[in-house]
């Protein structure tokens, strides 16, 4: 296999990577946009890895990522984010999910680790009940302060 396609192999839809990972121990669980890539989410990510043995990461569908952060996001296609992604060495595998929220796709999953970024309080986290439910762990991981794809846009339209 070439070195360039390589990372391709760690982009699964759904239902490919519920049999992939079935047999799986210390499943983490995240998700989100992924819009630009930036510090704080390569941080954020490599944090992620080291609650567990494989990182998942599930990006919102284009669809979603307009109904959360309105009609100009995403900047980046999905076909493009999951490329991204995918090429991180912390990433395991990379899925996408068209719903507002995860829940759907977790709940086919079932990670044993749910994770996010310290923006959000453990019980807020959509599919914590579910992961603590099955004896899984949830966690919120420390928030990088003064990186996001919000301020990344903002500023690029400033120069």
């Amino acid at each position: 296999m070439k070195p360039a396609a390589r990372f391709k192999t760690k982009i699964r839809s759904p239902q490919a990577l519920k049999k992939i990972i079935r047999i799986k121990r210390g499943v983490v669980f995240t998700n989100g946009c992924f819009d630009l890539l930036h510090k704080g989410h390569v941080t954020y990510l490599e944090e992620a890895k080291r609650q567990g043995k494989s990182l998942i990461v599930a990006l919102n569908s284009d669809s979603s990522v307009k109904i959360l952060k309105g009609p100009t996001r995403p900047i980046n296609t999905l076909a493009d984010r999951l490329e991204v992604i995918a090429a991180l060495e912390s990433v395991d595998y990379v899925t996408w999910f068209e719903d507002e929220t995860p829940l759907e796709l977790m709940r086919l999953l079932r990670p044993q680790i749910l994770v996010k970024g310290g923006d959000w309080k453990a019980n807020q986290i959509v599919g914590s009940a579910d992961v603590l439910s099955w004896g899984g762990k949830v966690k919120s991981l420390k928030f990088v302060d003064g990186h996001s794809t919000t301020k990344l846009i903002e500023k690029s339209r400033k120069s």
